[in-house]
């Protein structure tokens, strides 16, 4: 516990306070974007590096399930396979794991910072070189409370997570040669898995987040904005370059 206080929770409590003591009308709300807005920013390279990776992994999906096929009775040779194909695309297919444990880790810490960190006991862990402001404003423009439960916030929180969500999932181009392959069993396996997340998530979130402080909700909400103005970004980039071969039409 202790070692999660000095580590994670202390250093983003004190940022958060610092925030709220430097942004003008001592806005708790104001704070909380301010330091998501950070956050994101502190991850935006490893995010980057993930959609990335997710990008080309779509990519070459065909590849995948063309050497699925053809090592269908051998899982060591399909397994080697694979592996050596990631290496000549240099692609990681765990790179996108990051991210989320990160995601998750600040979410936890957070929701400690707003259950007990916002109240005047709470005050205690900070800094010396951090103004006490002796009391914090838990509201958002004065009007919305983020220490207490916030179902509107929750809602948009959900919405915000649909769309994030939404445009991750992807189809690839074309049709599979190959439609009763192994391959073409886990593609359509894991479009279905998706789908069902696609909606599964946004509902989550929204019966959790009605249920723990409106500041974490407000949180998620900017966040997933942010991914959302990140992937968009991503997906307008040049897509990577594959390691396809060309076939030289045959002399006649």
């Amino acid at each position: 516990m202790n070692i999660f206080f000095v580590v994670l929770y202390q250093p983003l409590f004190n940022l958060l306070v610092w925030l709220y003591n430097v942004i003008p009308g001592n806005d708790i709300g104001l704070a909380i974007i301010a330091l998501t807005l950070l956050i994101r920013l502190v991850l935006y390279p490893v995010t980057q590096q993930s959609l990335k990776s997710q990008k080309a992994m779509q990519t070459l999906q065909p590849k995948i399930n063309a050497l699925k096929e053809q090592y269908k009775d051998d899982k060591d040779a399909q397994a080697k396979a694979m592996m050596a194909l990631y290496k000549d695309e240099k692609v990681n297919p765990l790179s996108s794991c990051l991210p989320l444990v990160i995601q998750l880790v600040v979410l936890i810490t957070l929701y400690r910072v707003l259950s007990a960190g916002i109240t005047s006991a709470g005050l205690d862990g900070l800094y010396p070189f951090v103004h006490d402001p002796g009391h914090l404003n838990t509201s958002l423009l004065g009007f919305v409370d983020l220490g207490a439960p916030n179902i509107v916030l929750a809602i948009i929180a959900g919405i915000v997570q649909f769309f994030q969500a939404r445009m991750m999932i992807t189809r690839l181009p074309g049709k599979s040669t190959v439609t009763k392959s192994e391959g073409a069993k886990d593609e359509a396996m894991l479009a279905s898995v998706n789908k069902s997340m696609l909606y599964m998530m946004p509902l989550m979130t929204v019966l959790i987040g009605a249920r723990l402080p409106g500041g974490l909700a407000l949180y998620w909400v900017v966040s997933n904005a942010f991914m959302v103005i990140q992937q968009t970004i991503a997906f307008r980039t040049k897509k990577p370059k594959t390691t396809t071969p060309t076939i030289e039409p045959t002399k006649t």
